[in-house]
């Protein structure tokens, strides 16, 4: 990718003397891994960790917990001499067991996700991804609440219900969608109110959460509905891609019709404060977590491995990080198999990591995010880039910007940035950029001939230079203008820049 030339210079202006608002780092408590299935994986788990350590995750989510790969409910190997007829399904939290407790030893809790039905309770065949998870309803509602209260019932006996407690609990996936769910709105009500209850059974305090919706639809029906029946959530859960308008998504929307459609680079931040203003005339007060979103939810996306994705994701939390308890981003890892397994470590997947853990311009864009304070400072600016701004805040004496320039291109061009800065400072700020090259691991796997197997000397000099580099000394220069200090550098658009004391 060659840089061209601009003329184009962004101001970037803080207000460094008008009160700051808290900020909290909502991008950053939860991430997704595909499917329960790969948290027996050991580079799975050692991805995981790295997010613990860099991303400052808290909680992981994924779906296919009772999916008959985990063992849930599954036949006694002790019976093997018996007719398959008569060799009735058992629970067994093995494999469950093993996998929350290496979550817990890396720092992290699990949302326990009552998905998919195993197969010895399905009332249809039917199923989704390659890995076949069946989406059926039960063929016996007192059977399932049984196996649903009995998990939760194991995971308090086994890691105590102090702990349990601070978990998440999620009914389902995405019900609205019918390849994730073959039932009705209805059928949904039913299968929330008998879940809610059997994991209500165990524990009044355990927190459960719905409608865990695609599109931000559903809500305020789910909302009317649980009133009604006396079991609302304890928080709310959906979901929202930026191309979600592709099939003229439902959900409520706050902006001009124009950015209705799925090529505006503002669908998603629309559809997100459309969200929060809605429940806010409908009077709901509790947490709302939006525990997958992105830019778009194709599989693959030839702008998902670029800094494009990166300065959208920044763009879009600059705009709406205030409007919500969580944002999930899809996904962590491409570690994944639910359109087939990848064939090259990057094939514009849906991880922010490589297959073997190497991180994507995404990725680096969630780490300059959780570099920012805790008190965001409000900005003014002008320029030539209209898709670009930053995101200024405090950690005690110390102050970061995160500049921000989108373009919906691969071609990079050059832009100079201009920030006011609030006293001439001791030391030079540190500046770490984003770009084509800088922080951008797709450039340095390109340069050795994109091998779709990189060997293990390849993997080895690839992770030398996936590092969190900071641009190179020169690249920032401080002038004084008219009694004003001002840090001038440049950057790339698409890109990101984080200037911090």
């Amino acid at each position: 990718m060659n840089v061209s030339p601009s003329n184009a210079a962004l101001r970037i202006e803080p207000l460094w003397n008008a009160p700051a608002k808290p900020f909290a780092h909502t991008w950053a408590g939860m991430i997704n891994v595909d499917q329960f299935r790969w948290f027996v994986r050991a580079d799975m788990q050692e991805q995981l960790a790295r997010a613990v350590v860099e991303l400052g995750a808290r909680h992981v989510r994924a779906v296919g917990m009772f999916d008959d790969e985990m063992r849930f409910y599954t036949v006694d190997p002790a019976t093997w001499q018996q007719p398959r007829e008569q060799r009735p399904p058992e629970l067994n939290f093995q494999v469950i067991d093993y996998v929350m407790d290496a979550l817990l030893e890396r720092g992290l809790r699990p949302v326990f996700t009552t998905t998919f039905m195993p197969g010895a309770l399905a009332a249809t065949e039917a199923t989704v991804f390659e890995t076949g998870s069946r989406v059926s309803l039960p063929r016996d509602w007192a059977l399932w609440e049984k196996l649903v209260t009995e998990a939760v019932r194991h995971a308090v006996a086994r890691y105590g219900l102090a702990e349990v407690r601070q978990w998440y609990f999620e009914v389902w996936n995405e019900p609205n969608l019918r390849v994730f769910f073959d039932g009705e709105q209805k059928d949904f009500w039913q299968l929330w109110e008998r879940t809610r209850a059997a994991i209500k059974s165990v524990d009044a305090a355990l927190r459960v959460g719905g409608p865990s919706t695609a599109r931000g639809e559903w809500l305020p029906e789910f909302l009317a509905h649980t009133a009604a029946a006396g079991c609302p959530p304890d928080f709310l859960i959906t979901h929202v891609y930026n191309n979600d308008g592709l099939f003229g998504a439902l959900s409520p929307f706050d902006g001009p019709q124009e950015e209705r459609a799925s090529h505006s680079p503002h669908f998603a931040a629309r559809v997100i404060r459309g969200v929060r203003k809605l429940l806010g005339e409908l009077g709901y007060r509790g947490e709302v977590h939006w525990n997958e979103w992105g830019r778009t939810w194709h599989p693959t996306d030839p702008l998902r491995e670029t800094p494009v994705e990166a300065a959208w994701c920044v763009k879009t939390m600059a705009e709406v990080a205030d409007q919500a308890d969580c944002f999930a981003w899809w996904c962590l890892s491409d570690i994944y198999n639910q359109v087939g397994y990848q064939r090259s470590e990057f094939a514009a997947h849906y991880g922010m990591l490589s297959l073997h853990g190497l991180r994507k311009p995404v990725y680096v864009a969630h780490q300059m995010l959780n570099r920012l304070g805790n008190e965001r400072v409000p900005v003014v600016g002008d320029g030539g880039e209209p898709l670009a701004h930053a995101i200024v805040t405090r950690r005690g004496a110390a102050w970061q910007a995160l500049v921000y320039a989108f373009a919906e291109t691969t071609e990079a061009r050059a832009t100079t940035v201009e920030l006011i800065l609030p006293n001439q400072p001791e030391r030079p700020p540190r500046l770490t950029r984003l770009g084509a090259r800088e922080n951008n691991i797709l450039a340095a796997w390109r340069a050795m001939g994109a091998p779709p197997y990189p060997s293990r000397e390849q993997l080895k000099e690839l992770r030398a230079v996936n590092t969190f580099a900071p641009a190179p000394a020169d690249a920032l220069r401080i002038e004084s203008r008219s009694g004003r200090w001002v840090a001038v550098l440049e950057m790339e658009t698409p890109g990101l820049a984080l200037v911090e004391t």
